[in-house]
C-alpha cells in the first residue's frame, strides 16, 4: 500500500498546508480520506510527480470522516472536475448521516454546468458526475479487491465522525480523523504500520483563553494525549497531521515560517517526550509505501 498526504492542514487557511486530504493507494485503485478544497489538484499535482494512480479518472472512492467544511469543501470538484477530465465511474461517497443531502444540493448548485455539458455540443458522459452516497457505522464498510476498511466512531463535541482502518496483504493504515483522545483508539490502531493522527500544541494552548482551551481539550488530541495512544497502540509509525498550532494567523502581520516550523518542532518534542516510538510531522506531498 501507499499512502500520500494530499493536504495536511487545518480550518485556518494556512498557506504551508492544505486542506484535510489523504490518499490510499492499493494496486492501482485510489481510496481518498477527506476532500479538503483544492483535492483534485492535488492529486494532479502528484500525479505529475509520478503517482500515476492519482490521475482524475480515478479518483472514485471517498470516505468522509466528518462534516466539516474544512473536510468536506472539495467535494463539489470532486463531483465534477473528474467527470469533465472524463471520469465515466459514479463517484462512492461513504460518510457520516447528511452525506446523501450534500451531494444531492451540490449537484442541484451545478445542475446549469451538468445540463450544459451533457446536452451541449462538448463531447461528455452521462454517468461519471453521479454520486453513490453510502452512510457509514462502526464496522466494515468497505471490503472488495483485498482492501477491507473499517470504521470506528470518534468524538468530535456533537459531531459525529469516524475514523478509518485500511488494511491489504497484512498491511494495516489508520486515519484518525479530528477527534478527542480515545481509549478505543489504542485498540483500533494496534500494531499499525501507520497511524495518521491529528495533534494540538499543548503549550500554545495555554496562551488561549479558558473557554478555547476547554473547547479545544473537549474535541481534539493533545500532545500529550497521542504519546499515550501511541504507547497503547504500539504503530511502527505515527505521523502527525491537521496539527493546531494556536498561532495568531490573522494579526497585523502575517506569522513568520519560523515560528511555525518552531511550534510545529516543539509539538512533536512533546510528543516524543512521552513516547520512544517512531512520531513524524506529515506535510503535503509526502508519500510512505508499506
Amino acid at each position: 500500500m501507499k499512502l500520500v498526504l494530499l493536504g495536511t492542514g487545518t480550518p485556518n487557511a494556512e498557506p504551508w498546508a492544505s486542506f484535510p486530504a489523504y490518499a490510499v493507494i492499493h494496486s492501482g485503485n485510489v481510496f481518498l480520506f477527506d476532500c479538503g478544497a483544492g483535492i483534485v489538484r492535488a492529486c494532479t499535482s502528484m500525479f505529475y510527480k509520478g503517482v500515476n494512480e492519482l490521475k482524475p479518472q480515478n479518483l472514485t472512492h471517498l470516505f468522509l470522516t466528518h462534516m466539516h467544511s474544512d473536510h468536506t469543501a472539495g467535494l463539489a470538484e470532486l463531483i465534477l472536475i473528474p467527470w469533465v477530465l472524463e471520469r465515466s465511474d459514479p463517484l462512492h461517497v461513504y460518510g457520516p448521516a447528511g452525506v446523501s443531502e450534500m451531494a444531492e444540493h451540490l449537484l442541484a448548485a451545478y445542475r446549469i454546468d451538468t445540463d450544459y455539458r451533457n446536452d451541449g455540443p462538448q463531447p461528455s458522459n452521462p454517468t461519471g458526475h453521479h454520486v453513490l452516497p453510502q452512510i457509514v457505522t462502526e464496522g466494515t464498510v468497505y471490503n472488495k479487491n483485498s482492501v477491507r476498511i473499517e470504521a470506528m466512531r470518534g468524538s468530535h463535541g456533537e459531531l459525529e465522525s469516524y475514523a478509518y482502518r485500511i488494511e491489504a496483504d497484512g498491511k494495516r493504515i489508520v486515519i484518525s480523523g479530528d477527534t478527542a483522545p480515545l481509549e478505543s483508539m489504542k485498540t483500533f490502531a494496534e500494531d499499525a504500520d501507520i497511524l495518521v493522527h491529528e495533534a494540538e500544541y499543548a503549550a500554545g494552548l495555554q496562551e488561549r483563553s479558558e473557554g478555547w482551551q476547554k473547547y479545544h481539550q473537549s474535541i481534539h488530541t493533545m500532545s500529550y494525549d497521542l504519546a499515550e495512544i501511541i504507547n497503547g497502540a504500539r504503530p511502527a509509525l505515527t505521523i502527525t497531521t491537521h496539527r493546531i498550532l494556536h498561532l495568531n494567523y490573522y494579526g497585523e502581520s502575517p506569522v513568520s515560517m519560523e515560528e511555525v516550523r518552531r511550534r510545529e518542532d516543539a509539538l512533536l518534542a512533546e510528543i516524543q517526550s512521552r513516547t520512544s516510538l517512531p512520531v513524524k510531522n506529515g506535510y503535503d506531498q509526502n508519500i510512505y509505501e508499506i
